[in-house]
């Protein structure tokens, strides 16, 4: 009489378990690479970036233009542009206490910018969630109102 032995198919518990755990590790690693969220934020940075430099390169262009003279409005207390009559300081912190926006529209464009940027986030035409400045050295600084990931993103030339 021979006795054949019998295979179980299929796997084991234990087998099963380790792949899914090995699975489940791969996934987590892939999302933390991946995070799209803060992938949005740091391009939002970067347009932000760029934004700033473009608004005071237009700024002192036109003061080049002007014999030095820098456009009308900016001056030593924090104002945020955009075309709306009030409600810019709203969303740009404590840092600015501006009544009305600071239009700059009419200055800067379209000899200088073809228009006036705008957060990639939250801006708008009426308020566009950038602010300007001058010290009282004459130096000018142009920043975001509302950065992501905590960054500081702010241009003094």
């Amino acid at each position: 009489m021979q006795h054949k032995k019998q295979h179980a198919a299929g796997f084991t518990l234990i087998e099963i378990l380790l792949v899914v755990a090995i699975l489940a590790i791969l996934a987590g690693i892939v999302i933390v690479a991946v995070n799209p969220a803060r992938q949005l934020a740091q391009a939002n940075n970067s347009q932000r970036r760029a934004d700033v430099t473009t608004i005071l390169n237009a700024v002192y262009q036109f003061a080049i233009d002007n014999n030095g003279a820098l456009p009308s409005g900016i001056n030593t207390t924090n104002q945020v542009l955009g075309t709306a009559a009030t409600g810019c300081n709203t969303t740009c912190g404590a840092a600015v206490t501006e009544v009305a926006c600071l239009d700059l529209s009419g200055d800067l464009t379209p000899t200088y910018i073809v228009g006036t940027p705008v957060d990639p986030s939250n801006g708008s035409a009426a308020n566009t969630d950038y602010y300007i400045t001058q010290t009282a050295s004459g130096r000018v600084t142009v920043a975001a109102c509302d950065p992501q990931l905590g960054a500081t993103i702010s241009v003094t030339r």
